[in-house]
């Protein structure tokens, strides 16, 4: 099961570019290497980072055991330029749960920690928020229509597009959840651009700790935008993440559109605090995540 990142199938080679978003080499027991693409002009896309090094943590687990969390901190920027190892430290395997630190280092230094639990699944009684009734991602315009027109003619955007797809629900759609005072949100619809494999749960996991970093921390930064609203200038924001941590409560397919419900209840020191729930088609909620990103107005 956690094999399938390594050994490519007929039904990776379709799923293609995302899969490689995901594939490190494994240099050494505990150690593997990966290559991380620019989330910002020379820094390697933080969510990158954080699937690849759980990626690595599932590698070393035994069958049957599936995570259910993820803690972790962005500790300097990677540079995209350079390979990326992980190194895994074993922290326990119990009878029901396992866990597994990763740390990521780049030229000999520290720049990420994940630690991550796995667990055997439990039939147990189940209660979970409902999904807000906003409008279905086929009802949304594609954000990236006109990219898609020069995509053919520009490689390197083609790629891009592949690689995930986003829709963008307005504030102002019917069906949108009242704003609390002082807590701006945003809802996004998300899955991967390519088909994953049916059969490997770990790499649903790691996909949707990819997607999840996409848009959570801009999240904190909605008040600012709306401080200069109507004006020509937009603000210019100096964002990234500090942290980042996600629960994964169901089982959940990354390619089949997820809706990101995203808030952000502070903001203030330099921080700003995102909290955002995915749910699927059927409503049903199948993963949380957590992120404190440094949050700071540029003159």
């Amino acid at each position: 099961m956690n094999d399938a990142i390594r050994q490519e199938s007929p039904e990776q080679a379709e799923a293609g570019s995302f899969v490689d978003l995901l594939r490190i080499e494994e240099l050494d027991k505990n150690l593997f290497r990966g290559h991380c693409h620019a989330g910002a002009p020379l820094r390697a896309f933080g969510g990158q980072v954080a699937a690849q090094a759980l990626t690595a943590a599932g590698r070393t687990m035994t069958p049957g055991r599936l995570v259910h969390s993820l803690h972790s901190y962005f500790l300097r920027p990677g540079d995209p330029r350079k390979p990326i190892d992980y190194q895994v430290d074993r922290v326990r395997d119990g009878f029901s749960y396992a866990t597994r630190r990763v740390t990521a280092v780049q030229r000999d230094e520290v720049i990420f920690t994940l630690s991550a639990s796995f667990k055997v699944p439990e039939a147990t009684p189940q209660r979970h928020r409902a999904m807000p009734p906003v409008p279905a991602p086929e009802d949304l315009p594609d954000p990236f229509a006109d990219w898609r027109r020069t995509a053919p003619q520009d490689p390197e955007r083609a790629s891009a597009l592949r690689t995930l797809q986003m829709r963008f629900v307005p504030a102002d759609a019917p069906g949108m959840p009242a704003e609390l005072p002082g807590v701006p949100q945003q809802f996004v619809w998300l899955r991967t651009g390519t088909p994953l494999p049916q059969d490997d749960p770990l790499l649903q996991v790691c996909a949707l700790t990819y997607l999840s970093d996409l848009t959570l921390a801009s999240t904190t930064a909605l008040h600012l935008q709306g401080d200069r609203a109507g004006q020509a200038a937009a603000p210019r924001v100096q964002l990234a993440s500090l942290d980042h941590a996600m629960w994964f409560h169901r089982p959940f397919r990354a390619d089949e559109w997820l809706l990101f419900a995203q808030r952000s209840p502070s903001a203030g020191d330099g921080r700003g605090l995102a909290l955002g729930e995915f749910y699927d088609r059927s409503g049903e909620l199948v993963a949380s995540a957590v992120q404190e990103a440094l949050l700071r107005q540029q003159a």
